[in-house]
């Protein structure tokens, strides 16, 4: 019952044959009602749990969330950025700001590294919708700032604000109108045709304009990682590398900082600078698990290769189901000829990671041993 935030009905109906299941049109066939995250907060509920009644009980009643959870695409589908990057074909850079803009929101964090779930992964597919409608991505986030402005301090995946996506436009759906990013009420057309349902999404709530730092001492520090991220988005990377070694020079090395540094300082191709920077983060927090893995990239492309799979292997040490670090430890063994070892980490990496877009690379590299 509802329009599903996580995926199409079409979708979902794949998802289920490939479960030995069905969606039915009858009630009185069905097993399970699920009432769309969506509908919580108009009668749709009150209306679900009158239809189980009248089955005596025998229709189970969830929320689209639990099916999700029955699915097995929730908790058993963690994406680090990396993963979610490559997934949706996206710079990293594009993750880590929608991220920090409050965008998407990582369900969990082990030693700094984010992890992102189905739903974030659902939202995040929309964003990539509206990217290739030919909506700039600075133009999308300012949209969904203002709209989120319009309904604040609700909880993101139960408030159902309905977004809409027509063109390049981004509408609300409030009641049985819809509003544009600047509070204009439109027609909703779509209200009156039976026939398709445009896509919805469930939207993050309150101002995504999150802090960019965990604890910023003064306010002088914010506001000069705020113009490096800016310049980041904006494709002037010399220029944030200016900013970020400033930051360095006035209030002192700090994990966080020299991570963003290395970051900007890879995709200008500095890789040695990068390496460099990624030490140093280490040397600040040696539990920052991410720049471990980063550091361990940088030193395979190098062709550093020992070197890569210690630091790969510190990585594992403070975390030892990071996918990504799993995947990238195997290819390093692989190119030392320790095809043993490698094998063993293909497989945890698929154990840990089946639905990632490196899997079919690591079943191949299985099927080959």
């Amino acid at each position: 019952m509802g329009r599903l935030a996580g995926m199409t009905k079409r979708a979902l109906a794949t998802k289920l044959r490939g479960k030995d299941a069905e969606l039915v049109a009858d009630a009185d066939d069905a097993d399970l009602l699920v009432v769309a995250d969506a509908a919580l907060l108009d009668d749709a509920g009150e209306v679900a749990s009158s239809v189980t009644h009248a089955a005596g009980g025998r229709v189970e009643l969830v929320r689209e969330s639990k099916l999700w959870e029955y699915l097995g695409l929730v908790e058993s589908s963690l994406y680090t950025p990396a993963m979610l990057a490559e997934l949706l074909r996206l710079p990293l850079a594009t993750i880590r700001r929608w991220q920090r803009r409050g965008l998407i929101t990582p369900v969990r964090e082990v030693h700094r590294l984010p992890y992102f779930d189905f739903r974030e992964v659902a939202w995040a597919r929309r964003l990539v919708k509206l990217m290739a409608a030919g909506e700039k991505p600075a133009i999308i986030e300012k949209k969904l700032m203002r709209l989120a402005q319009l309904v604040p301090d609700v909880e993101r995946h139960m408030a159902q604000l309905n977004v809409i996506v027509e063109g390049r436009e981004i509408l609300l759906r409030q009641g049985d109108g819809l509003v544009d990013a600047d509070g204009q009420m439109r027609i909703d057309f779509d209200a009156f045709d039976s026939v398709g349902e445009p896509e919805t999404l469930a939207m993050p709530s309150g101002s995504p304009e999150t802090a960019e730092m965990n604890e910023p001492p003064r306010f002088e520090l914010v506001e000069m990682l705020s113009q490096a991220n800016s310049l980041e988005d904006e494709g002037d990377l010399e220029a944030a590398v200016d900013v970020y070694h400033a930051v360095l020079a006035c209030h002192g090395p700090t994990a966080e900082v020299c991570f963003q540094l290395a970051e900007a300082l890879y995709r200008l191709g500095r890789v040695d600078a990068a390496a460099e920077r990624y030490f140093v983060t280490i040397e600040l927090d040696e539990e920052f698990v991410e720049a471990r893995a980063n550091l361990g990239c940088v030193l395979l492309e190098q062709r550093r290769l020992d070197l890569a799979v210690a630091s790969f292997r510190g990585a594992l040490d403070l975390h030892p189901q990071y996918p990504d670090v799993h995947y990238h430890l195997a290819q390093a063994l692989d190119d030392l000829g320790e095809k043993d070892e490698a094998e063993e980490h293909w497989r945890e990496f698929l154990a840990l990671a089946p639905d990632s877009p490196w899997a079919d690379e690591a079943e191949e590299r299985l099927g080959s041993a």
